[in-house]
């Protein structure tokens, strides 16, 4: 089956990783006297007055306290001098989605200033970097040290050898990857023990509700806890939420072909206890847990928006800001984006809850999709390639693109703990609490084709070609198929399952947090 490469969510927003340097005058590499600028200098430009957008500042009257703790943020403890000493005068090629170009050639000045390394981007048309990166690691002259791309990747790239671990360079430079959230650091920064990623867009799936509409029908305030506690209490709110008002759906759903409708029900059947893999790596996902996913989610089908079967995120994201639907179930930055009047008709009008809960299962909210930083094996300055992943995943530079709500999303604990960028991101501290109760797919090899494999299924179910349980079986017996093909039933699978498992649910043994 052939890659598709999923939609990249900043390609729909004007701002970017690097949105807050667009537009601002950017000094040369060296100064006139021929020497690199004095790294304070340079970070003090770093900062939230310099780099968030000028209207969001207003309308959240942020002070330019920062939105992260100096103190966590590599780029400021980190030995600037030390990394000039080493690699000044050295170069990095980094391999970029061709959207993306001018705005990460802006953003990554500050870097070439602090390191005296100078970046040279290789872009890929977005629609077919995996192919591309995939051909370039098979040649063995790959035309890039460096690259990011969507976390399920993973496996693909780092089993055959085509990614640089990266645990050495992490020590020697002081990384700080335990204030990376569990579930980041395990599924977007390790493969089969090692470390090859650094974790960039750090997502997570959450419920969201018109607050006005919501609180008519509960009667009151809404917890973000114990409001909606369960699945079954939000398919009741969706049904007597649908056409609350004219053009206004119960619910909205990604239920598009492919990936689309897996990670709806990942995230709603990990509630029910779900695992995708046995520790044989044998799929047991059409088992009583995963059924009553779909079952869930059938349930909630009768109050979905029109064509939900064929939405994707960006017709979720345009029917939730433009106000189309009361409940939704979508990304975290479903929840920050709503509260920017440029991008949202619903403005104060809505509320992130903690993941409802089902009956016999468990709190298990979904860290579904994301990317990663990696360095190729091949690389002619891979230290330097780590050194310029660093700075661009660093807790500051995450935190504003927070801020300016780009959808490039922070992994952090001292980012979305921080009170004042809570103030910026409505999601932020439900989304961190529920962080230590992660739950996530196993970056394998095969792993994006799977998750093809089993939505294509799904969305048969959803409009009523085939049971849920058939589409099950059917993706079932179609994983079974890529897992066979990828050496996962030999002697040596290629990833030690005892590996990966802390990663699949990081909540195991926690209490509930409420």
């Amino acid at each position: 089956m052939g890659k598709l490469t999923p939609v990249s969510r900043r390609s729909f927003l004007k701002t970017t990783a690097a949105a807050g340097v667009a537009g601002t005058a950017m000094p040369s590499i060296v100064r006139a006297d021929g020497h690199l600028p004095d790294p304070a200098s340079v970070l003090d430009d770093i900062s939230v007055p310099k780099y968030v957008r000028e209207d969001y500042r207003t309308l959240y009257d942020m002070s330019g306290e920062p939105l992260w703790d100096p103190n966590k943020d590599w780029i400021r403890t980190v030995d600037w001098e030390a990394v000039r000493s080493e690699l000044a005068g050295t170069s990095v090629r980094f391999a970029i989605g061709a959207a993306d170009q001018e705005s990460a050639a802006e953003g990554l000045v500050p870097f070439e200033q602090l390191s005296g390394i100078s970046v040279e981007l290789v872009p890929i048309p977005d629609d077919s970097f995996y192919d591309k990166a995939i051909a370039e690691f098979i040649s063995g002259n790959a035309s890039f040290d460096a690259l990011q791309f969507f976390s399920p990747w993973l496996g693909d790239f780092a089993a055959p050898g085509f990614l640089a671990p990266l645990d050495d360079f992490a020590a020697k430079w002081g990384l700080p990857m335990d204030d990376f959230y569990d579930t980041y650091r395990l599924n977007y920064g390790f493969f089969n023990g090692t470390m090859y990623g650094i974790p960039f867009d750090c997502d997570i799936q959450m419920v969201h509700l018109r607050k006005g509409f919501a609180e008519q029908v509960l009667g009151g305030p809404i917890d973000k806890w114990t409001s909606v506690p369960t699945y079954d209490e939000l398919i009741r709110l969706a049904a007597e939420l649908n056409n609350v008002e004219p053009g206004v759906a119960g619910v909205g759903l990604l239920g598009g072909r492919g990936f689309w409708s897996t990670y709806t029900w990942e995230h709603v059947a990990a509630q029910a206890g779900m695992m995708l893999f046995d520790e044989n790596w044998e799929p047991i996902f059409n088992g009583d847990a995963g059924v009553k996913g779909v079952e869930t989610i059938l349930a909630l089908t009768p109050n979905a928006i029109e064509g939900f079967a064929g939405a994707g995120w960006p017709e979720n994201r345009a029917a939730w800001l433009g106000g189309q639907v009361a409940t939704n179930i979508s990304w975290q930055d479903s929840g920050t984006q709503a509260m920017r009047p440029d991008q949202s008709q619903i403005v104060d009008d809505f509320v992130t809850i903690y993941e409802p809960r089902i009956d016999g299962g468990r709190f298990a909210p979904p860290n579904i999709a994301g990317s990663t930083s990696c360095v190729a094996a091949s690389a002619q300055n891979a230290e330097g390639a780590f050194l310029m992943l660093a700075f661009l995943t660093t807790a500051s530079i995450m935190a504003m693109n927070e801020a300016n709500a780009n959808g490039v999303a922070p992994g952090y604990r001292s980012v979305l703990s921080n009170p004042e960028l809570q103030k910026v991101s409505q999601p932020a501290e439900v989304w961190g609490t529920s962080l230590d109760y992660a739950w996530c797919a196993p970056r394998l090899p095969g792993m994006f084709e799977m998750e093809q494999a089993i939505g294509n299924e799904l969305n048969r179910a959803w409009v009523g070609q085939i049971t849920g349980k058939e589409a099950l079986d059917n993706a079932a017996a179609a994983v079974r198929q890529i897992m066979d093909r990828n050496g996962f039933y030999g002697s040596t699978p290629p990833v030690d399952y005892a590996a990966a498992a802390p990663g699949l649910w990081v909540g195991e043994g926690k209490a509930l947090p409420f």
